[in-house]
């Protein structure tokens, strides 16, 4: 990691941004071969596009390289063009204060060996690089940038400890626009996305995605896993998305269900969210009671709102949704000299996101305008009538947004538009004085608040397990969903075909007995067209080495089927002209002290996981160890609340029916 140097930021205030790469389309699918494996494409990207603030590093085991982009043609505060800095760490694991990966031990992962390298990739919220950001003084707590060795307040000398420590906490911040760690063997996690409510200026977090997609496809990532925790409106989203969608958001990149907490498969996955989302609004307007009176009209009131018939719990939240995004970028657009997004201004199509198209929305509310002020007298015109009479006059989703904010609109000197709610439940609007205005009215209309106060009401009432007033089926659906978190994309290699080299899916089999358990996942290796059996042996042995800790040592010896085939032998003889899949048996040539420790991204800890609800390794979710056997089990299945504290003695029901409890814990039994 970069301790010494200046702030990397000023470097690039200095270089020409015409030769900065796109963040909108960097990388692009051209920049790599995506059927090279992923250790092989990461240092080619790094080369090409990457630089290594000086000097290298002042401790050992991270390195920080920096990839300026430019956001399109986006313009920054002081008129420059506005750039965003993606670091990538290179973190040694046989170095590393925490060596072993907990995401890879709860998606499902923990078998696989410990990895050499781990690859950071972050975008940081406050535009700055990592190796440019300011530490706490150890002594005083003053902030003294990372070039400064001793802090001028107390004169404390920091040492390469203090500022290792620092970088741990720094990877560890929950600020990261976006981290993402991968894998020397690429596998990867996506630790979190931070958009607009989670502090981004500039940047939605789709544009994010979108990027973390594109670097991920070109990298040759193989796996990638996201525990989905994000919040919308301060809701659970993936409860929300799945709803609305059928998938969780991250589901629009490709992200299927990986693992469920509580032995969940991705069968109960799917018809918990088919049960949830195909309910009927109608059964939840049968009871008499006052909240369901209250839900009841609250429900007619958005039907009677919207275009389509909102049928099922699907329908209503995706109106609600769709009506609180428009209402959200509205506010997020207006002329507001106090908003952060003032200060950027787009000068290209591809930032269009960025800006509404004011003439169209200026067109569209001079069109309501004149339809009210044509209805005679003081009659009130129905949400219906008047997005009937202006329909030619822009595209439906902007005509709806502009009749949520017509209310308080001057229609002419003296005189605004006003809205109310009508008996049946829907908007209907006309134009009063501003003398004559009254108090009632100017409350009625549905601003972002009301919008955003309906939609958390029925997330209580319909969808969240622990307050739904809903039948028991439709909570036990709600609670499937939300303890699924842990969802993975698939990065399929592209193909080989047409491609020159010989691409062989090479798979490990130990011949050591105490090594079971230890066998990594295939590795893709790369040959040349005239590559033969020896080459293959020297080139797994080389990869397997380079990707695992535990294989430094290994050296690939028999192909698997092929024995008695001559080293010489060229492959495509074997495998034909693409390649193709082999299995190698191998061993580990001396002693492999030292490096059993490495053997699986779980760590050395054994445990065991035997749940009454069928779970028999981690997931993540909170557990309890048995007093008696020693075998781990949630506590939400033991009849521990989430919110409660441990007992202090605890056994397991297979414990207390096999005799005296005293007796199991004493280790008699």
């Amino acid at each position: 990691m970069v301790v010494t140097a200046r702030p990397s930021k000023k470097l690039v205030k200095r270089r020409v941004t015409a030769e900065l790469s796109d963040f909108f389309t960097f990388p692009t699918a051209y920049d790599f071969e995506s059927v090279k494996p992923f250790r092989t494409n990461v240092r080619e990207f790094l080369a090409k596009h990457a630089t290594v603030s000086p000097p290298l590093s002042l401790f050992p085991r991270l390195v920080a390289w920096q990839v300026p982009l430019r956001v399109g043609h986006l313009v920054g505060e002081e008129g420059d063009p506005a750039v965003v800095l993606l670091d990538v760490v290179e973190e040694d694991v046989s170095r590393s204060q925490s060596p072993y990966c907990d995401q890879c031990r709860v998606v499902g992962w923990s078998g696989n060996p410990v990895s050499s390298k781990r690859y950071h990739f972050i975008i940081k919220a406050d535009g700055d690089s990592i190796s440019g950001s300011n530490k706490p003084c150890a002594g005083c707590g003053d902030s003294l940038h990372m070039a400064d060795p001793r802090c001028r307040s107390c004169n404390h000398l920091m040492t390469a400890e203090d500022v290792e420590d620092w970088m741990h906490q720094e990877l560890e911040s929950a600020t990261h626009l976006l981290h993402g760690v991968i894998h020397a063997n690429g596998y990867g996690h996506l630790l979190r996305i931070n958009g607009r409510e989670g502090g981004s200026r500039v940047l939605p977090g789709r544009i994010i995605m979108n990027f973390w997609d594109r670097l991920c496809i070109s990298l040759g990532a193989r796996k990638v896993s996201v525990m989905d925790v994000s919040k919308k409106k301060g809701l659970e989203f993936r409860l929300l998305h799945a709803v609305i969608h059928g998938h969780p958001w991250y589901g629009e990149w490709g992200y299927k269900f990986g693992a469920g907490s509580f032995s969940l498969t991705d069968e109960d996955y799917e018809a918990a969210v088919a049960c949830l989302s195909s309910a009927a609004l109608a059964s939840f307007r049968l009871n008499g009671r006052n909240l369901r009176t209250d839900l009841r009209d609250l429900i007619s009131f958005y039907q009677s709102m919207a275009d389509n018939q909102l049928v099922t719990v699907r329908d209503l939240f995706g109106f609600l949704m769709s009506m609180t995004q428009k209402s959200y970028d509205s506010l997020l657009l207006r002329d507001d000299s106090s908003s952060p997004r003032k200060k950027h201004k787009s000068r290209h199509s591809e930032e269009a996101s960025f800006s509404r198209n004011v003439d169209d929305e200026r067109r569209v509310n001079e069109a309501l305008v004149k339809v009210l002020q044509a209805v005679s007298g003081s009659r009130w015109v129905g949400w219906r009538s008047l997005k009937g009479a202006v329909c030619r006059a822009g595209a439906p989703d902007l005509v709806n947004r502009c009749l949520l904010e017509l209310h308080g609109k001057v229609a002419a000197p003296g005189s605004l538009v006003v809205s109310r709610a009508s008996g049946s439940g829907g908007l209907e609007y006309r134009i009063e004085s501003r003398t004559s205005s009254s108090d009632a009215s100017s409350r009625s209309y549905v601003s972002e608040e009301r919008l955003l106060c309906d939609l958390k009401y029925f997330y209580e009432c319909m969808l969240h397990p622990d307050t739904a007033a809903s039948s028991n089926p439709l909570a036990v659906a709600a609670r499937k969903i939300l303890d699924c978190k842990q969802f993975v994309k698939d990065y399929r290699p592209s193909d080989s075909k047409g491609n020159a080299a010989v691409g062989v899916l090479c798979e490990v089999d130990l011949t050591e007995s105490g090594e079971v358990g230890c066998n990594p996942p295939p590795e893709q290796l790369i040959l040349s067209p005239d590559a033969t059996v020896g080459d293959l042996k020297r080139e797994a042995t080389r990869a397997f080495q380079d990707v695992y800790l535990m294989f430094r040592r290994f050296d690939a010896g028999e192909v698997v089927g092929y024995g008695g085939v001559d080293e010489s032998t060229q492959l495509r003889l074997l495998l034909g002209p693409s390649g193709g899949y082999v299995r190698i048996r191998g061993r580990f040539a001396g002693k492999n002290s030292g490096l059993g420790r490495y053997r699986m991204e779980r760590g050395v800890e054994r445990w065991v996981v035997d749940c009454l609800c069928g779970a028999k390794d981690d997931d993540g979710e909170r557990m309890l160890a048995c007093d008696g056997c020693g075998t781990w089990l949630h506590t939400r299945c033991s009849g521990v609340p989430d919110s409660g504290g441990v007992p202090g003695e605890f056994l397991c029901r297979r414990c207390l029916n096999c005799g005296d409890p005293a007796a199991v814990v004493a280790g008699i039994l």
